[in-house]
């Protein structure tokens, strides 16, 4: 089995305001006692942001996109080197790896972080992977590390994604407030009504909250993989649930696997969406068929050739996602025509359709 791990910082600081450093060792015998057994591990962390305000003397923040930045050049390292310390009182390797938005959005680069993920696992290397804040802006990050873990989960083809947290799992309601509140141990799939149990966010110590979870979670079991989320303060949680012990609130996968070029569509983060009349709409959802620009209402970008875009029906609906064949700029100017009109609008064609059946995901 491969399994992604994702760590929060409320786990890797046991709820304290520094990095936890008996948690990181029983968090790490974990790890080695299920890869002993056979499995494979990727580690997704957060807390390199924690550990540079810890390693600066927890000077006042003023949570600005360059503060954030320069607590992560100064505590990526320091999580890095504990990291690693830890691992090698049981025998381990590990690598570091730095992803932002654009290397799941440029399949040159997404299969190269996969070539380094898979020489990694080959190796016998635990990896862990951080998104690279402290050179991402806002139009390349992912945002946070449960979504960036779901992509992950896509990368590496994962057979299991769990999402360890200060949280037993996702509940009926914020027990927080209610305390009648009971823990949802199995999500089919994730619904509107589903949605509206988020709540809010998560602690000052981390970005993301419940929302953000259910967020990997959608984009994970929509790839085929299954996500866990459980409390990260549970013994030996991860050998528990690769066990498969019931813990925590498992999100079930939808459908089977998708094969890996139709991983990649999904995983992309999409800049921009199209959106469809009733006919076109329904010859994508219910026959798979290709994106005409004929059947095209209105382009919302910007975006440009070969990104992935949402196909949106009447109702605002995601139906589907795919890889356009044209810039949002042209398929403005083709939209609602007929495929034989392109050439004559733009004085050239990528083909008939704006978006292929071969590159495209029904949801």
């Amino acid at each position: 089995m491969r399994v992604v791990l994702k760590l929060g910082t409320s786990v890797l600081t046991a709820g304290s305001d520094r990095l936890h450093r008996p948690r990181l060792v029983e968090l790490m015998r974990d790890i080695s006692a299920v890869r002993a057994a056979g499995h494979e591990v990727v580690l997704v962390t957060s807390g390199a942001v924690l550990a540079g305000w810890e390693a600066l003397g927890f000077p006042p923040r003023d949570r600005t996109l360059a503060e954030k930045q320069l607590l992560s050049a100064v505590g990526q390292s320091r999580l890095m080197h504990l990291y690693a310390l830890v691992a090698e009182l049981y025998g381990l390797d590990v690598a570091q790896i730095l992803l932002t938005a654009a290397d799941f959005r440029h399949r040159t680069r997404y299969l190269n972080a996969r070539t380094t993920l898979d020489s990694c696992l080959r190796r016998g290397v635990l990896p862990i992977i951080n998104e690279n804040d402290a050179v991402a802006t806002s139009e390349i990050r992912v945002g946070d590390n449960d979504t960036l873990s779901a992509f992950v989960a896509n990368l590496a083809e994962a057979d299991l994604l769990v999402i360890l947290t200060d949280a037993p799992g996702l509940y009926t309601a914020d027990p927080r407030t209610h305390p009648d509140a009971t823990l949802i141990p199995v999500v089919e799939r994730v619904t509107p009504d589903v949605w509206a149990l988020a709540g809010g966010a998560g602690s000052h110590r981390g970005t993301g909250g419940m929302h953000t979870k259910i967020q990997a979670a959608e984009i994970a079991t929509r790839a085929g993989t299954p996500v866990v989320v459980a409390p990260g303060d549970a013994p030996e949680a991860l050998r528990r649930l690769v066990a498969g012990e019931a813990l925590g609130t498992r999100f079930l996968e939808n459908g089977t696997r998708l094969e890996a070029r139709k991983r990649w569509i999904l995983a992309e983060i999409a800049p921009g969406s199209v959106e469809l009349d009733e006919g076109a709409a329904r010859a994508v959802r219910e026959r798979g068929g290709s994106l005409l620009p004929a059947g095209i209402h209105r382009v919302n970008g910007p975006f440009e050739r070969g990104h992935t875009v949402r196909l949106l029906g009447p109702g605002g609906q995601e139906v589907a996602r795919g890889l356009t064949r044209y810039p949002s700029s042209d398929l403005a100017l083709i939209a609602g025509r007929h495929s034989r009109d392109i050439e004559a609008v733009l004085g050239f064609t990528h083909g008939p359709e704006a978006v292929h059946r071969d590159d495209l995901v029904r949801l």
